[in-house]
């Protein structure tokens, strides 16, 4: 029978191996996962640079500036309590000095406290000879100039008269030399007048003998 036949010569296909695994993947598909799998994650991340004490990991990290130079802090310098000392004393010292300075260019100005005119010999010059007249004028030590001048009983006077006084000298001595010739007595008078720092006045008298032989 010719359907036994047919029966006796079927034979079964072999099926390709695509069937049971799926569809065939494509080439970049398996380059892929070849990769996937043979790729490692690493633990612990590596710097790439370094720059100065600051590490960089990679993109998209950014890191400080380093500053351009180093920058080193001055130590704090303590001064002993002696030093500080030292230098106190002398500024005082300096500063005393200079108020001293001060005060004697700038202090109070010189003051007359009296004046008095006397002739050195008492008993008046002799026969052709000259009378000494001195003033003294007291001060308060400071320094100055005194202003004055002399006048004569005869009916003279000396012009306008400067004297310098230093500081610390209390005293200052004034001299008028009144030369007398000729025989005869004369009463005389030396006055001195006193302009500035103060206007004071004082006067002496004394009498000028000369009998000689006629």
């Amino acid at each position: 029978m010719s359907d036994s036949n047919s029966d006796d010569d079927y034979s079964a296909t072999v099926l390709g191996s695509h069937w049971f695994s799926g569809p065939q993947q494509t080439a970049h598909q398996t380059e892929q996962q070849t990769a996937q799998q043979t790729r490692v994650e690493p633990r612990d991340a590596v710097p790439d640079r370094v720059e100065g004490s600051v590490l960089r990991f990679g993109p998209g990290v950014t890191a400080a500036v380093p500053a351009p130079f180093p920058v080193v802090a001055e130590p704090v310098v303590r001064r002993r309590s002696g030093e500080w000392r030292r230098y106190t004393l002398a500024v005082v010292i300096l500063l005393a000095v200079l108020a001293y300075l001060a005060w004697q260019r700038y202090g109070p100005a010189i003051d007359v406290r009296g004046v008095t005119v006397a002739t050195a010999d008492p008993q008046g010059p002799g026969c052709d000879s000259t009378a000494d007249v001195v003033a003294v004028v007291r001060t308060n030590g400071r320094a100055g100039t005194l202003t004055y001048r002399w006048i004569r009983s005869d009916g003279t006077q000396s012009e306008q008269l400067t004297e310098r006084v230093p500081s610390g000298r209390k005293e200052a001595r004034l001299h008028l030399l009144w030369t007398f010739q000729g025989r005869g007595t004369y009463a005389a008078e030396a006055k001195l007048q006193l302009v500035s720092p103060a206007q004071r006045t004082a006067a002496t008298q004394f009498t000028y003998r000369c009998a000689g032989t006629p």
